[in-house]
């Protein structure tokens, strides 16, 4: 099922998630919406805070830049990638910058520096424990979707000049006040369908 997509201004998106005590239907069914979701709105990961829920748990499909990786001589893992209750154990020292936006702050992009790789330990969709290194982009994305899980959006790596010039801009958000080519849920709006 598509869920709406939480806005800034939702309390939700500041929650720290809680970890998933074990695996049941209910929380495979969250999975398979969440993936679904994500791709109707042509994203490329998802976390549980960004449909409404608490769970730590997040969804990555970089599936469509699958062209950049193999340019780079990297392979890239089956998608979409599931992570629960997943806990950095390592970040590099190197640092890389890019371009990120993110599906609860619609037409909003801008350059973030974060750790050029990681290391992760996590859940998989099976509940088999994991430890794995994630470098360049999907090292990138899996920190932006982790943020999500402690209550942190992209926004807050930003100087704070630079999110007084989007002050604005994420205050229409805020208030529901923007457009998105997916269903929104604004905190005093509810949901707002395209």
């Amino acid at each position: 099922m598509i869920l709406p997509i939480y806005l800034l201004g939702t309390d939700v998106l500041r929650e720290i998630a809680l970890d998933v005590e074990k695996d049941s239907p209910e929380i495979q069914q969250l999975i398979d919406d969440m993936i679904e979701t994500m791709h109707a709105a042509k994203g490329i990961g998802l976390a549980a805070p960004q449909i409404g829920r608490t769970e730590r748990l997040f969804v990555v499909d970089v599936s469509p830049m699958e062209e950049d990786f193999v340019e780079a001589g990297m392979e890239l893992p089956g998608q979409p990638m599931v992570f629960l209750n997943a806990e950095i154990v390592d970040e590099s020292e190197d640092d890389s910058e890019f371009e990120e936006g993110c599906l609860s702050i619609p037409d909003i992009h801008e350059v973030v520096v974060r750790p050029e790789a990681l290391t992760l330990r996590y859940l998989d969709r099976s509940f088999t424990p994991r430890e794995e290194r994630f470098e360049g982009m999907l090292a990138r994305v899996i920190q932006h979707e982790y943020d999500h899980v402690d209550g942190v959006l992209f926004i807050d790596h930003l100087s704070s000049f630079k999110r007084r010039l989007l002050k604005r801009r994420l205050q229409d958000i805020r208030e529901g006040r923007t457009e998105a080519d997916y269903n929104v849920f604004a905190k005093d709006k509810g949901v707002i369908k395209p």
